[in-house]
């Protein structure tokens, strides 16, 4: 309980700036409109009468997961109420895909205040956490009321477990509300005994990740899109780059070039409102560049094509002969993006020596020789002239790597049957 208030505390003294980075208006960002009410608490009555399930997927990523788990319970249930909630309006899009399948509200602040009142209009039967977003007086809350938490997918790095030992008495509040933990792997899992979790509240379900669906119309317009940028030349793909890494690849594509002349890099941010500065940045590079939204022809004399949508990657990467997932070139800020999207699409993959979010399934890819490691944009460059002039090398690394999500498919179904117990 101290604990808790002092975490409160801390909260209210810091909303004021993180409101502010929520709410802040970026050039490609969505923009909250007159829901940014929903933050804290005035949700708009949900259509349906029975209870829902509430799934929490905080932004893009965490979406993306929702939606094949949405639309597996819809399967075997096609009448079962399901209210999602985001924090982010990236996030949002995402789940608009899903259409009437869902409803969807933004995630209450973390104030006892806010999640009461939107526990009291929308009445969940049961809250699924996808991965690790544990909000204390989110959970206490809703444990209050009874209602049943589990958190799926869930993962701890070694980091985040030091992390919440140096706060151990807040992480107990969050560990007494939450009902079961459905672990990505058994390094996750003991991870958590450590901090203090039940091993018989813990299951280790393997990574939803590995059960990527690539539907058949990704694969068209894949197909549809690289015949646009040139079916001969080579191409190459640096996904979900962030700031300081973007000169790290645009240095990179300069040395590839001098091997490779014809060589077209596919440029995809992390972030949309980033999407101005980095293709202003390409420009001052003297790089010939073309924006995916300009809609203008891709001819040989182009050079770079920055991406500048969301939602597509699959798409994008299904076009590229090489992947390199950014995140990983930076130090330790962020620690890599998701590998197994490239790998489920058989493309070969190359990621920066931090990864430490995705530390087990990189490790694991490592140990098939399924991915390869770079320390720079020297090594990056190198590394990419290799897999462009080796055909041989290119297809055994991709080949691993498919081999490897083939092997581990199954934790969708394994969580779906866990939660329906």
């Amino acid at each position: 309980m101290l604990a808790r208030a002092f975490y409160t505390l801390i909260l209210l003294l810091l909303a004021p700036a993180l409101l502010i980075g929520l709410y802040k208006k970026k050039t490609n960002k969505p923009s909250f409109g007159t829901r940014w009410k929903e933050h804290f608490g005035f949700t708009p009555k949900l259509k349906c009468t029975k209870r829902p399930i509430w799934i929490h997927a905080v932004s893009v990523g965490e979406s993306i997961l929702a939606i094949s788990i949405i639309q597996k319970l819809k399967q075997l249930s096609p009448e079962l109420p399901i209210v999602v909630t985001t924090t982010t309006s990236t996030g949002t899009e995402q789940i608009a895909k899903l259409g009437d399948l869902v409803e969807h509200r933004y995630m209450p602040i973390d104030f006892s205040f806010a999640v009461r009142r939107f526990l009291k209009i929308v009445q969940p039967k049961k809250l699924i956490i996808i991965e690790t977003e544990l909000w204390p007086n989110t959970l206490h809350q809703v444990a209050k009321q009874g209602i049943d938490i589990s958190v799926i997918n869930a993962r701890l790095s070694e980091k985040s477990c030091r992390n919440y030992a140096k706060v151990q008495a807040l992480f107990n509040s969050i560990n007494h509300s939450v009902t079961r933990w459905l672990c990505q792997s058994d390094a996750d899992a003991q991870r958590f005994v450590r901090l203090g979790v039940n091993p018989k509240s813990i299951d280790v379900t393997g990574s939803i990740k590995f059960d990527i669906q690539i539907d058949s119309s990704v694969e068209q317009q894949g197909k549809t899109l690289r015949e646009r940028l040139g079916s001969q030349r080579p191409i190459w793909i640096a996904a979900s780059t962030h700031k300081g890494e973007d000169e790290q690849v645009l240095k990179a594509h300069k040395d590839v070039l001098l091997q490779h002349p014809d060589a077209l890099l596919i440029l995809v941010p992390r972030h949309p409102e980033r999407f101005d500065s980095v293709f202003e940045l390409c420009c001052d590079q003297n790089l010939d560049t073309i924006r995916r939204t300009a809609n203008q022809s891709v001819d040989s004399t182009t050079q770079i094509y920055l991406a500048d949508t969301m939602g597509e990657m699959l798409t994008l990467l299904k076009a590229s002969n090489v992947c390199f997932m950014g995140g990983s070139l930076i130090g330790k800020k962020v620690g890599g993006h998701n590998v197994l999207e490239p790998a489920a699409l058989n493309i070969p993959t190359i990621t920066g020596p931090s990864f430490f979010n995705f530390k087990e399934i990189t490790d694991a890819l490592i140990e098939q020789n399924g991915i390869w490691l770079c320390q720079d944009s020297n090594q990056l460059a190198n590394q990419v002239n290799e897999l462009f002039s080796s055909s041989a090398k290119s297809e055994q690394l991709a080949h691993n790597a498919y081999q490897l999500v083939e092997q581990n498919r199954g934790a969708l179904s394994r969580t779906i049957n866990l939660l329906q117990k």
